[in-house]
């Protein structure tokens, strides 16, 4: 025997119920670094999103109760995807920044035109930033940060309950500044090996204006090179600390996103 108040109802709220947490869940999947890869498969990252909805789901409040076609569930469906796709963006932004890194020392060095296939993004990229990404895939997960970035983004669920009130509009402008922190950041933390190099480069000019038959581009190149390989191998001393560094303002940003302090 069916329960007397057993109808569209609440069939409408058992869908809400399991059906938003899963649009929230799949968004940051689908975008965030490692999962959100073309490595992993969709199906792969699909199932993850539903078994982490079946988990979660019982720790949320009630959902609002719309009509399933109506203008209000759209809306709420539409928040749902913002705030996982910005949460994931976010994140993201953290991994890109290194990316960004290698590029600037790259075509400083004149490693510039030695670039690979990004597995991950399908793009080609220096081998320095290659290089760069997946030292900081392994440090993330060695370090955990995985955990910590569902944490925090389950965490959304509390702050920021499934409803018609989303991302606020100073979030969303957040968001937009985020590329200018993550270029920022990459260029702090290339400025060092840049630097360097053009230090070198300098030295060379004023070589060159001294002595008119020395081939420049026969010994400024390598050397050139050489000093960049230098300064890299220097920098890798404070990788690590930079890397956590930018993984807590990141985090924090996660927070600052949902409302929280």
């Amino acid at each position: 025997m069916l329960p007397s108040d057993f109808g569209a109802d609440m069939i409408g709220q058992w869908v809400g119920q399991h059906l938003w947490p899963l649009f929230r869940i799949a968004s940051f999947m689908m975008v965030i670094p490692f999962i959100g890869t073309q490595l992993v498969p969709a199906r792969i990252r699909l199932g993850l999103a539903l078994l982490i909805t079946i988990l979660v789901v019982p720790t949320l409040d009630e959902v609002p109760q719309v009509e399933a076609l109506s203008a209000d569930a759209v809306v709420i469906t539409l928040q749902q995807i913002l705030i996982g796709v910005g949460m994931g963006f976010a994140l993201t932004a953290l991994f890109q920044l290194f990316v960004i890194t290698g590029q600037m020392i790259a075509m400083q060095m004149g490693l510039g035109f030695a670039s690979m296939v990004d597995p991950s993004n399908g793009i080609s990229v220096p081998v320095l930033s290659q290089l760069y990404s997946i030292s900081v895939m392994l440090l993330y997960l060695a370090m955990n940060g995985h955990l910590v970035a569902f944490d925090v983004f389950v965490e959304s669920f509390r702050t920021l309950p499934i409803g018609l009130e989303g991302l606020s509009q100073e979030g969303v402008w957040a968001l937009a500044h985020r590329i200018s922190w993550m270029f920022v950041s990459a260029m702090l933390l290339a400025l060092p090996a840049v630097t360097a190099v053009l230090i070198v480069n300098i030295s060379f000019g004023v070589m060159t204006r001294a002595a008119p038959q020395m081939n420049i581009f026969a010994l400024g190149f390598p050397i050139g090179l050489l000093f960049g390989l230098f300064a890299i191998w220097v920098l890798q001393a404070n990788f690590l600390p930079h890397f956590q560094l930018y993984s807590e303002q990141t985090f924090q940003f996660m927070r600052e996103l949902q409302g929280q302090p």
